[in-house]
This record gives C-alpha cells, sequence and structure tokens, in this order.
C-alpha cells in the first residue's frame, strides 16, 4: 500500500504539467496572437506623438472603444496564462514564483486604469475637441493633450511592471526544473527589454524609432516563449518524463 501510494504521483506529474504548458501556453498565445489581430485590423495608426493628426484619427474612429475593450481582456487573458505557469513553479520555487505572480497582477491592475484612459477618457477627450469651435477648441484641445500625457506616464509604468515579472518569471523557471533554462533566459531578456521601452517612454513619449525596434523584439519573445510551451506540453506525454530539461 505504501508503495503503490508513492508511486502514484510519479505516474501522474507529467500528465499534470503537460496540462499546466498547454494551458499556459494557450492562453498566453491565444491572448497575444487574438490581440494582435484586432489591433490591426481596427486600431487606428499615425504617428502618435503628432497629436493634431492623430487625435483627427482617433476622433474618427467609431471602433475606438470596442477595440481597447478587446485589448483590454485579451492582454489578461494572456497574463493569465503566465499566473497558471506561476502556480506550477510555486512547488520548487515557492517564492520566486509568488513574487512574480504580484507583478503580473500589479501590471494588469496598471494595465486596466492605462485602458481605461486610453480607450474611454482619451476618446471623449478627442471627439470634444473634433466638435468644437473657435477658442473652445484650443482648450478643448490642451484637455485631450493632458489625458495624452497621462496615458504616457500609465503606459510608461506598466511597461516597468511587466519587465519586472518576465524577470522575476525567467528567474523562477532558470531555478525549477518545470520547464528549459533557456525559456528562463528568453523571457528574462523580454522583461529587460519591457523595461528599455518603458523608459524610453518616459522620456520620449510614444513614438520612436527605439521603441519600435525593441517592440518587434519583445513581441517576438513572447511569441517564441508561448510557442515552446505549447511544445514542452506535447513532449512531456510519456510516463516516467519531465518537461525540463537544461
Amino acid at each position: 500500500m505504501s508503495v503503490n501510494h508513492h508511486e502514484e504521483p510519479r505516474t501522474d506529474e507529467p500528465s499534470a504539467d503537460r496540462r499546466v504548458l498547454t494551458l499556459s501556453g494557450a492562453l498566453l498565445l491565444g491572448g497575444f496572437v487574438v490581440n494582435a489581430i484586432q489591433r490591426m485590423l481596427l486600431h487606428p495608426t499615425g504617428e502618435e506623438d503628432n497629436h493634431e493628426s492623430i487625435f483627427t484619427e482617433y476622433a474618427a474612429s467609431d471602433a475606438w472603444v470596442a477595440t481597447h475593450l478587446a485589448e483590454f481582456i485579451l492582454v489578461l487573458v494572456a497574463f493569465a496564462g503566465l499566473l497558471v505557469l506561476c502556480g506550477a513553479l510555486r512547488r520548487e520555487t515557492p517564492y520566486l514564483a509568488l513574487l512574480a505572480a504580484g507583478a503580473i497582477v500589479a501590471s494588469g491592475a496598471a494595465w486596466a486604469v492605462l485602458q481605461a484612459v486610453d480607450g474611454v477618457t482619451l476618446k471623449q477627450a478627442v471627439d470634444a475637441w473634433a466638435a468644437a469651435s473657435g477658442a473652445e477648441k484650443a482648450t478643448r484641445f490642451a484637455d485631450a493633450e493632458t489625458t495624452r500625457w497621462i496615458e504616457w506616464g500609465l503606459q510608461g509604468y506598466f511597461r516597468i511592471l511587466l519587465g519586472v515579472a518576465f524577470l522575476l518569471l525567467g528567474a523562477a523557471i532558470v531555478v525549477s526544473r518545470l520547464v528549459p533554462n533557456w525559456l528562463g533566459v528568453l523571457l528574462a531578456v523580454g522583461g529587460l527589454l519591457s523595461l528599455a521601452i518603458g523608459f524610453s517612454i518616459g522620456y520620449e513619449g510614444l513614438e520612436s524609432g527605439f521603441q519600435d525596434a525593441v517592440g518587434i523584439a519583445l513581441q517576438l519573445v513572447v511569441l517564441v516563449f508561448g510557442v515552446g510551451l505549447l511544445v514542452l506540453s506535447l513532449r512531456a506525454r510519456e510516463p516516467g518524463t519531465r518537461a525540463a530539461s537544461t
């Protein structure tokens, strides 16, 4: 009885690891990819720091509130995938995994405030500016710019929080044996990229060649990380094996 009792978790462990990795990778990739698609289709583009030009585009967008609500939900779906992974990592790295989960939750809270300002408040401000005339138009434009600058601050701090979350989760992965170390290193690199974008936004605003280049690299990191989790979930199917390999 004692032997059977201790053998049973060993048989089930790879299956549990596979389910966790599948769920984590699916949520992360699903939220990330679907959000990228809907942004390409619905979100207006232009010179982000040319306020008169970009505000005109925002005011003309009928899908502005809807695309930001979708963005809010889909990014939280991706964060849920990271939280699932944190839960699995707590078996071997309880403190790092807990800190990473806290940073992800903090990032989600910052994300919620950012989307409220960008998706609702800014839209109302630019609509009021577009509808105004005479002396009121200059006042409404100043209001819209102030809202934009608040968005800058929120975006910068969100990126910094996300960078910290990635660094902590990457460290937890490296310490644990659930997934290969290179995935933890990759996520830590993503954390550094996110931190760089956050500091750049604070000094340069929402548009720069540096942010464009680093942003593409960060997107690739998240994509490869999510695909890596799903591939590992397929490799963890055999009894007596673990998903990890160094």
